[in-house]
């Protein structure tokens, strides 16, 4: 198992891919396995390869919890497709920077271990509670391009790429604005304790050599 090397363009390709149906290394929420992968990226993925830069932006957007996400970091190798070894160990830089451990010695003292073993059982716990009722919006989106050489197909690609816990996309539609251009216009239902216009707006224009700006057209509670 891995991903060849992530510090090369075919590594991330390979990511890319193994992330087109999945938002997590492994399983339904951020977890250590995601950290380890992170790490080893040593900058956000071009914008071609958009599951893979949807996935490092959510990623990254967990910058104070890292070392709280569930789960124990493993080996490059043991996390990806099977088939492929992991070659990002091999290709590392000797520069000193390399050995920082961004996100803490995984030598824990009994006290940091059991602190650690604590929060994961609170994690579990609030993840288990249902509440008893969810408020959820429907927001209508612009998205507009550059040019009309923007390819639309590949904008709303990449827009429905992004994929988060309490955001559920819905139909969509090309709108003339003038001069050949269309703007994309899609609807989405959001959990509004969960997902807000403002992340949407980050995530979308992360996109930035499809996309020129986002609107909100429409914003209504259901």
């Amino acid at each position: 198992m891995g991903f060849g090397d992530l510090k090369a363009a075919s590594g991330l390709k390979v990511l890319n891919d193994f992330l087109s149906d999945r938002s997590y290394i492994e399983g339904y929420v951020p977890s250590q396995a995601d950290v380890a992968v992170f790490e080893a990226i040593s900058s956000p993925p071009p914008a071609d390869l958009c599951h893979a830069l949807r996935w490092y932006n959510h990623i990254k957007s967990y910058q104070s919890q890292r070392s709280s996400l569930p789960g124990v970091k493993k080996p490059l190798g043991q996390y990806g497709p099977a088939g492929i070894a992991d070659a990002t160990s091999a290709s590392k830089d000797d520069d000193d920077d390399d050995d920082i451990d961004l996100f803490g010695s995984d030598e824990e003292d009994a006290e940091a271990a059991k602190l650690k073993e604590q929060r994961l059982a609170e994690y579990a716990a609030k993840k288990a509670k249902k509440p008893a009722l969810i408020a959820k919006s429907s927001i209508l989106l612009d998205v507009k391009p550059w040019d009309d050489e923007t390819d639309m197909a590949k904008l709303e690609e990449c827009v429905r790429s992004i994929q988060m816990d309490g955001l559920v996309w819905g139909q969509s539609k090309l709108i003339p604005v003038g001069y050949g251009i269309k703007k994309l216009q899609i609807n989405c239902v959001v959990e509004d304790d969960k997902v807000g216009t403002d992340i949407l707006e980050e995530h979308i224009t992360a996109f930035e050599d499809f996309v020129q700006s986002m609107d909100v057209a429409a914003f209504n509670k259901i």
